[in-house]
């Protein structure tokens, strides 16, 4: 990555500290909601006054397919464009990754999944992110929804964008439960990734998940509570992208693989799919794993500096555990499988769809089966 921008107001002048990056032709990859209120516009501005011609697709949806990602290439490829800006959440981002890669490589999308495929190159490559949550802005993975509702992932170093551009104003008007879900699933990536059995877990990654929990843990409740607080958003966007930078090394693991089931086939956010599932994950990992609850022990002081210590690691585990489970109860996040629309003979097909994730399960602390994930669907039912 060449660059990494984080200041206040920054996308309205986004010529700037791009520089010519993405060239004469620009393709933005957005989503209808953003069009609609406006929130790319200044920066669209900001391209065409340096004498860029856009294309903007924003037919980007939530959980965005394949289909949607098709037609974006397509028009990547139909006007020829120079370069790809990503301008939105982490879905927006996902799709203006790949459209970059495979509009630049020609490649086919079905050489491409899974970890280490794709073969490049790509277009120039710049993302905005207009939520606190994903970090996708620096990792190196792109997630997609095949027909059939299974999630399917791209991991390539090809995919981590030349500039990203934070700007924590965009994200001042996100609603309550969307601020809630995002920031959850940045603390989700920084947990998953300092706990990860990744042989690429590495005193870095660590060093950037501690980090990016000292921001998100403080400052999630002030980021909900006062959405127009600037300095909660910056300090979240900041967690969100260090979040990003720790498992773009020491990928994530159950947590995500569970979670990615309900999302693709319920269409539950993913953020808030990875709070539903996010205790019975913890819990079942600290009790088949003493390396797993130590290295959870040891996150509580930094996610919740308020937390009262305790004697031995299991208890400071546990502590830990409750309050991340409570934390989602206490900003007004649905806590329940029964409350996001999934009956309990549901579960079984979860648990089978989960075992697909093998890219994530292998960085688990603990070995999941698929009786062992019915019974974490059981619980978080």
């Amino acid at each position: 990555m060449k660059t990494i921008r984080f200041e206040p107001g920054i996308a309205s002048q986004i010529a700037d500290p791009l520089g010519g990056l993405l060239g004469e032709r620009v393709l933005v990859v957005t989503d209808p909601g953003l069009i609609e209120i406006g929130l790319p516009g200044p920066a669209l501005k900001s391209l065409q006054d340096a004498g860029a011609e856009l294309s903007v697709f924003y037919e980007v949806e939530s959980d965005p397919s394949l289909g949607t990602l098709m037609k974006a290439v397509d028009l990547a490829k139909e006007d020829r464009v120079t370069g790809v800006l990503g301008f939105g959440g982490g879905s927006s981002m996902d799709v203006a990754k790949l459209t970059a890669l495979l509009a630049g490589s020609g490649e086919d999308i079905d050489g491409a999944w899974g970890v280490g495929n794709a073969k490049g190159p790509r277009l120039p490559l710049a993302l905005v992110p207009t939520t606190a949550g994903t970090g996708s802005e620096v990792t190196p993975v792109s997630i997609i929804t095949l027909p059939g509702d299974e999630k399917r992932g791209v991991s390539s170093p090809l995919l981590i964008p030349d500039a990203a551009i934070l700007d924590p104003d965009l994200t001042l008007g996100l609603p309550p439960h969307t601020t809630a879900a995002t920031g959850i699933d940045a603390m989700v990536h920084a947990i998953e990734a300092y706990a990860s059995a990744s042989p690429n877990n590495n005193p870095m990654s660590k060093s950037m998940a501690i980090e990016a929990l000292k921001l998100l843990g403080p400052n999630i409740e002030r980021a909900v509570r006062s959405p127009k607080n600037r300095e909660a958003r910056g300090a979240m966007l900041l967690g969100a992208m260090m979040a990003g930078q720790a498992f773009a090394n020491a990928p994530v693991a159950a947590v995500h693989a569970l979670a990615y089931p309900i999302g693709g086939r319920f269409h539950v956010s993913h953020g808030l799919s990875n709070a539903i599932v996010l205790p019975h994950v913890l819990r079942f990992n600290a009790a088949g794993s003493e390396e797993a609850m130590r290295m959870y022990a040891e996150l509580s002081r930094y996610a919740f500096p308020d937390l009262p210590a305790t004697d031995g690691a299991q208890a400071q585990c546990a502590a830990f555990i409750e309050r991340l489970a409570h934390l989602a109860e206490d900003l007004g996040l649905e806590t329940k499988l029964r409350d996001v629309g999934i009956g309990k003979g549901d579960l079984p097909k979860l648990a089978s769809d989960a075992m697909l994730q093998t890219r994530l399960l292998v960085n688990n602390p603990r070995n999941v089966s698929e009786a062992d994930a019915l019974r974490i669907y059981e619980q978080a039912f």
